[in-house]
């Protein structure tokens, strides 16, 4: 017991989880980079040809608790998720689900019609499909050869 109190790394665990999240910010691919440490929802953004895609990871949010909002060429995203028991007697030895209140905002890479958004909730996984507005959707030139 003594020998844990003099010992300055006395939780191992902890150091190294520090150590590589000081080293996670200098190395690994950008797209894994660009998101927050603990950001949630974790979210892929995807372009479908027509329409803009965002599927959202939110296990443990009743879909009634979201809120979606496109405003210019962002979509936020906001909500509450309900964490674990809260107690006078519990002591928690690792606490690593996010609980509370959160909102996220990204910036969406095309102009969308927010009025013809669709988003529907299945297993924990939010998505939501944002059409492309028509000026920014990709128009054809017919060549006429003389």
């Amino acid at each position: 017991m003594l020998l844990s109190k003099r010992f300055p790394f006395w939780d191992i665990e902890r150091t190294l989880d520090e150590m590589n999240r000081v080293f996670d910010v200098f190395s690994g691919p950008a797209g894994l980079r660009s998101m927050p440490v603990g950001a949630f929802p974790a979210l892929n953004v995807y372009d479908a040809g027509d329409k803009l895609v965002v599927t959202a990871e939110m296990p443990g949010v009743d879909p009634n608790d979201i809120e979606l909002n496109v405003v210019e060429n962002s979509l936020t995203l906001s909500g509450k998720r309900n964490g674990q028991p809260e107690g006078d007697g519990l002591q928690y030895y690792r606490r690593e689900r996010f609980a509370g209140q959160f909102s996220r905002t990204i910036a969406l890479a095309e102009k969308v019609n927010p009025d013809a958004a669709k988003a529907t909730a299945k297993n924990g996984i939010l998505t939501i499909e944002l059409p492309k507005a028509e000026d920014a959707k990709p128009r054809s030139i017919k060549i006429k050869a003389e």
